[in-house]
């Protein structure tokens, strides 16, 4: 036993060594989680800030693309003169317009439905509070010729008017006859122009 004595004090010291490492790693064990979960919390944050920026340049770059495509189609969205007029006014005064140049064009209206704010429409999804939208879908009768000069107005219309759809079929009885399906969709600003640019900017999409 004598000659084991001598190492007593060795490990004496190796158990206090252990002892006071634990109690540190105890002390030390929640500052070091706080730690881990303020990092965890800083890259989170960090991705969405990321994932965000991200969004927002896919939306801005969409919002470009609408307005490069207005602007190269060199017409203008329709302006209201005076501001609050609401969604019943601006519509009915595009879609006189249209029933004036669909009866000026001697094409009868057998049936017409419309839609505010179409969802899919690019619009409606990221400028809903400065444009508003509507499809007007119709089902006409008409020629070929009163047809064909029906949709040339609608092309020289000044104001941005965007056909959705034709589809036409000679009436069975009678293919001089020809029943159509159209599908226009019309746009205007909720205010006039000069309150969302500066009078000297072009209105672009």
């Amino acid at each position: 036993m004598e000659k084991y004595k001598r190492y007593y004090g060795i490990l004496a010291f190796i158990g206090i060594i252990a002892i006071a490492l634990l109690i540190a790693y105890k002390l030390a064990g929640p500052t070091i989680s706080t730690y881990k979960e303020r990092d965890n919390t800083i890259t989170t944050k960090t991705e969405e800030l990321e994932k965000k920026q991200n969004e927002l340049k896919i939306v801005q770059g969409k919002i470009k693309r609408i307005k490069d495509s207005i602007s190269s189609s060199q017409k203008r969205i329709y302006s209201p003169i005076e501001s609050d007029l609401g969604n019943d006014t601006l519509f009915f005064t595009l879609y006189n317009d249209v029933i004036e140049m669909i009866h000026a064009n001697s094409v009868k209206i057998k049936s017409i439905d419309y839609l505010y704010n179409p969802e899919a429409d690019a619009f409606v999804q990221f400028g809903k509070d400065v444009y508003f939208v509507c499809d007007v879908n119709m089902e006409l009768v008409s020629n070929y010729r009163n047809l064909g000069k029906l949709i040339e107005d609608l092309y020289q219309y000044p104001y941005y008017i965007k056909i959705n759809n034709v589809d036409v079929k000679p009436y069975p009885k009678d293919k001089k006859v020809l029943i159509t399906n159209m599908s226009l969709r019309l746009y205007a600003h909720t205010s006039p122009e000069e309150e969302i640019v500066p009078k000297d900017t072009q209105v672009s999409e």
